[in-house]
């Protein structure tokens, strides 16, 4: 939906309703400067557990508390008033069952106002995913490669590259939509089964490293940026070196501090 028409918060009908019709842009945000960034540009804005990583540096997303997910969530939606927001659960606050995941995703969504979950979801967590669903929790399942299920995974490594891993990934995708779920995330997935994904389903399908057949896409916004540590990964395309302005801004700010010539008296009060 564009900016040009849009005069309120995106929801998630509408978001659903914009499949087949217009690609659904989206980027994450951890904090309320970059929120407020792209809260007019974007329709919705993911809080990634990615914040582990990103904003933490932390190796992997498994760190990631509830309370940080909150924190930061909050922090976006106070500031923005476009983009529809979506929390993304972090690890061991859903896969117990479906009760825990209940109390925690309602937290979510009472003390951010966020208007969304999204969950790393294999078939075993459909019935999960039902669950919330039907009291009133929208889903957004996520399948592929699935940083939660890093160990198990072997390292953060393109899903779906034979034709038996494909079918469980497309498998994985059937049962989250039958559960309930608004939307699928696909992650560094073969491009022919995220493709077929995407024509098979009545859902959006949002990728990251997946395809142009999506029906929208997802990125880091520190990676297209150049604000994250190399090497990206190869679906993200830099769009700006920022880290490179950033560090001629700091350099030059060192150089006038030690050599007296910040700040002047024009910077100071009571003059």
């Amino acid at each position: 939906m564009s900016t040009l028409t849009r005069s309120k918060r995106m929801t998630v009908p509408q978001l659903v309703a914009m499949k087949g019709q217009e690609k659904i842009v989206s980027l994450t945000a951890y904090t309320s400067s970059i929120a407020r960034l792209i809260d007019p540009i974007v329709d919705f804005i993911l809080v990634g557990d990615s914040t582990a990583m990103v904003a933490y540096g932390r190796t992997s997303t498994l760190s990631m508390q509830l309370e940080e997910t909150i924190a930061h969530t909050r922090a976006v939606v106070d500031c923005t008033k476009l983009a529809c927001v979506i929390a993304d659960m972090p690890f061991g606050s859903y896969q117990e069952s479906s009760e825990q995941a209940f109390r925690n995703c309602a937290q979510v969504l009472s003390r951010t106002g966020c208007d969304a979950v999204k969950l790393e979801a294999n078939k075993a967590l459909a019935g999960t995913i039902e669950f919330l669903v039907q009291r009133g929790i929208p889903v957004m399942a996520h399948v592929g490669l699935m940083p939660q299920f890093v160990n198990t995974m072997g390292g953060f490594k393109a899903q779906g590259m034979t034709p038996e891993a494909a079918a469980i990934i497309a498998e994985d995708a059937r049962a989250n939509v039958e559960a309930g779920a608004f939307s699928l995330l696909l992650e560094g997935v073969a491009e022919g089964i995220a493709r077929q994904i995407t024509l098979d389903s009545k859902v959006p399908t949002i990728g990251i490293g997946a395809s142009p057949a999506c029906d929208g896409q997802v990125l880091v916004t520190e990676d297209l940026l150049g604000l994250s540590a190399d090497p990206v990964p190869r679906f993200v395309k830099r769009y700006a070196d920022v880290g490179a302005i950033i560090r001629d801004a700091c350099n030059q700010y060192a150089e006038e501090v030690r050599d007296s010539r910040f700040p002047e008296i024009r910077h100071c009060y009571g003059v």
